[in-house]
């Protein structure tokens, strides 16, 4: 069988640092490539990927200033779909605007919906619920009118974030600097429990960055800019719990299982999908106000981090994902999906 990964283009795939979609993308497609399927990923030029890499887009527009969001995404998803016939599956993790093609190709396509942001996006999603297969990231962020094939939580690399059982005194933020992930509670919480916050995220809203944040910053509330690699996995696991305070309903929240597969538990709203990673008392705790949030931090020490590992290994590995995906392209085409040479269907 032979999958097309339409990725985003905002930016590279995987990210340099911070690209939420890209990166799901890339886990997936180097999952599928690891256990011999036939992956084509469509991404910006610049991508890395031991699968087959296609294209047209240079780079990311988030990247690269010359790159028009509107026209390269156009010819992005054209380049691709100008190809369907040649794929068993389009799976696409790049939003609704490549709904507009499925009635010009016979392919079947599984579309990821990253977070169903506003109720303005279902007229291009309900006309198509019959013929793209949709997969929710949480059940919290189903929508009611939509049909859905599964719901498919993200998995990580788990070598990727290895375990620190300390931490230290320090709290964390991590996501973007944007009122609804909750920076300015972040600190506020961190000043009322008198303790040192760092927050990590790429600055999303300049406006509420310098009201809500920039006034605090100090010797003890300290912001370091978006960040990948090793300081990625440094700042997730060197903290007493990442604080999590968000004013929407959070689709996933990737940061959470990865802080928590570093050992760090998570102080989270009771919003989203935040009741199905975090089990209230035991990988972190979920919390109704601001006084709960207090006192949740002055209770970390409850937390036994290993226990935040062992919830991530069980429930949010890359294999798990890859193995329900896999199933779900089964479904799909009707028919087991084969390894190359093996004569054996992929496991589940």
């Amino acid at each position: 069988m032979r999958i097309a990964m339409l990725a985003p283009i905002a930016w590279r795939t995987p990210p340099r640092a911070y690209g939420p979609w890209e990166l799901v993308t890339s886990l997936l497609t180097e999952e599928l490539v690891a256990r011999g399927v036939d992956v084509t990923l469509f991404a910006t030029l610049d991508s890395l990927t031991r699968g087959k890499l296609d294209g047209v887009v240079p780079a990311g527009y988030e990247e690269d200033p010359s790159v028009d969001a509107k026209v390269w995404e156009y010819r992005h998803l054209s380049y691709v779909f100008s190809q369907a016939g040649e794929f068993d599956v389009i799976h696409n993790q790049a939003d609704f605007p490549a709904h507009a093609f499925t009635p010009l190709i016979d392919t079947p396509m599984v579309t990821t919906i990253h977070g169903f942001g506003s109720e303005r996006i279902l007229p291009m999603y309900q006309p198509f619920q019959d013929s793209v297969h949709y997969v929710a990231i949480s059940n919290a962020d189903r929508h009611p009118s939509l049909k859905y094939a599964a719901t498919i939580h993200h998995g990580i690399k788990l070598e990727d974030f290895p375990f620190e059982g300390d931490g230290s005194p320090t709290l964390l933020f991590f996501g973007r600097i944007h009122p609804d992930k909750g920076a300015a509670e972040a600190v506020a919480a961190a000043q009322a429990s008198d303790r040192e916050l760092d927050l990590f995220g790429v600055v999303q809203d300049r406006g509420y960055y310098e009201r809500a944040v920039l006034p605090h910053l100090s010797d003890s509330i300290r912001y370091h800019g978006s960040v990948g690699g090793t300081g990625r996995v440094r700042a997730l696991g060197n903290a007493r719990a990442l604080l999590h305070l968000i004013n929407f309903d959070e689709p996933f929240g990737l940061s959470v299982i990865e802080a928590m597969a570093c050992g760090t538990p998570v102080i989270a709203n009771r919003r989203g999908s935040m009741p199905e990673l975090i089990e209230d008392g035991v990988n972190g705790f979920l919390v109704d106000s601001f006084d709960e949030a207090i006192a949740a931090i002055a209770r970390c020490d409850e937390i036994d981090r290993a226990d935040c590992r062992r919830m991530v290994v069980e429930r949010f590995s890359i294999e798990r994902m890859a193995d329900q995906y896999i199933k779900l392209y089964r479904d799909v085409c009707g028919k087991r999906l084969r390894l190359p040479g093996s004569g054996a269907a992929a496991p589940l």
